[in-house]
């Protein structure tokens, strides 16, 4: 029943989006700019208006006396949460922080805590505009005509994620976020990034659990392209297909956009006849790639990261026998772009090395979090520190190979070596709301 009430929600916000072009929001209980929505603490979420405040949002609104949309502002101690009603499609959103006389300290994340912003401060008295480009989607199918023919065939726990419901869910977090303005408008000539994978890949929802793919966003430029994560735990490249996630990513490509394709932690247990890394698993990915080039698009493939198992001489064990050389080997023979994270993973793990590699993974004694009464020991996952240091690697792969793709970074990425990663201790991440001790599907 759950799934019916869902899928008419889908619905009726699609309806309700599809008559706006553009939306500006004016955050605080002053004066509201002319062509601006007021948007003051008591505005909760509500379908029939479209948008507002989730009900794990604890605010509170600051007038600073004036007339323009930097005059006032939301704040809270805790992270907090705003929706909007939005059909699929890429966004431009554009938010002003600050405080006339105030400073402010924000991070923004969006979705399932997607990365876009870190730690933007303000100095006392000034402000500051950022805008980052951001894909929206829902479940639902369509064909040319935009009419629904079918559904993604979403697994019980994906109903309460945040990426796929048809809102825009924007995470305002850090030791001082101070929201003065909202503006989200279309973006229709963006390239559009499309991820094909597992756990080591999806947009986990609830921390400490994370994935590169949630934080490569952060690394392109805004207005030039936006990522849209269709990985998922749990899937191999066969039960992608058939729970029609390739399906929906190719109704919605459009030629020049990007199909990044990571499998392999799971497929590698599949048994039976006929299936192994150099027959099933290669003929899956070349099927992906061929239906990717029908639509014009460009695949690219990923090798799998290693899982954390170290020899008694610090090294990598092999864990993924040979399914990373069925990749590499796939993307020689039908000319594909391809990221060794594979091989960048061994560098990035044997430089931390048995006892400070610990601290990339889900890794944690007991009571850390909120409701965690047991010990948290995962060697496949990562919590987001992992995750950026593996998103490092896949920039620097791009930049590296030199591809297309690298137009649409943004410009001033520092260079990465992961044999010199980040220490651990000077890495950033503000927690966000939603905690979970258990462990996501695969390993």
């Amino acid at each position: 029943m759950k799934c019916v009430h869902v899928f008419v929600a889908l619905l009726f916000a699609c309806a309700f989006a599809e008559a706006q072009q553009s939306w500006k929001f004016d955050f605080g209980n002053g004066r509201v700019k002319k062509g601006y929505t007021a948007v003051t603490p008591e505005s909760k979420f509500a379908n029939e208006k479209g948008y507002g405040f989730t009900k794990e949002s604890e605010v509170v609104a600051v007038d600073r006396g004036g007339k323009t949309v930097n005059d006032d502002y939301i704040t809270s101690a805790k992270p907090f949460y705003f929706s909007v009603n939005l059909p699929d499609g890429n966004y431009d959103v554009k938010i002003i922080l600050g405080d006339k006389k105030g400073t402010s300290a924000t991070t923004v994340r969006a979705e399932c805590r997607r990365l876009f912003l870190e730690n933007i401060r303000t100095a006392k008295g000034k402000f500051i505009t950022e805008t980052f480009t951001v894909n929206v989607r829902d479940s639902l199918i369509r064909d040319a005509k935009g009419n629904i023919v079918k559904a993604v065939k979403l697994k019980p726990r994906e109903y309460e994620y945040l990426h796929w419901d048809n809102f825009l869910t924007i995470e305002f977090n850090d030791s001082l976020p101070k929201v003065c303005a909202i503006e989200i408008i279309p973006n229709k000539s963006a390239t559009t990034i499309f991820l094909a994978g597992n756990s080591t890949v999806v947009d986990q929802s609830r921390e400490p659990w994370a994935a590169w793919g949630q934080m490569i966003p952060r690394f392109f430029a805004s207005g030039k392209a936006a990522v849209a994560n269709y990985a998922e735990s749990g899937e191999a490249l066969n039960s992608f297909l058939s729970a029609r996630r390739l399906e929906k990513i190719l109704s919605l490509m459009k030629p020049g956009d990007y199909l990044f394709i990571e499998f392999g932690h799971n497929d590698m247990k599949q048994k039976g006849p006929g299936i192994g890394p150099f027959t099933s698993y290669k003929k899956l990915l070349k099927q992906y790639i061929a239906e990717v080039r029908k639509k014009g698009g460009i695949p690219v493939l990923v090798t799998s990261m290693h899982r954390r198992s170290f020899d008694t001489n610090g090294k990598i064990i092999n864990t993924l026998l040979e399914y990373p050389d069925a990749v590499r080997q796939t993307a020689k023979e039908e000319n594909v772009a391809m990221i060794d994270l594979n091989a960048m993973s061994k560098i990035l793990y044997e430089a931390w090395g048995p006892k400070e590699s610990v601290k990339a993974f889900v890794h944690y004694p007991a009571n850390t979090f909120p409701g965690q009464v047991t010990k948290l020991e995962d060697n496949t996952h990562f919590n987001p520190y992992g995750a950026y240091e593996l998103a490092k690697c896949i920039v620097k792969s791009i930049q590296e190979q030199d591809l297309p793709l690298a137009k649409l970074l943004r410009s001033n990425i520092p260079a990465y070596d992961p044999a010199k990663p980040l220490e651990f201790e000077k890495f950033y991440w503000p927690l966000s709301s939603f905690l979970t001790s258990s462990k996501p599907d695969g390993n």
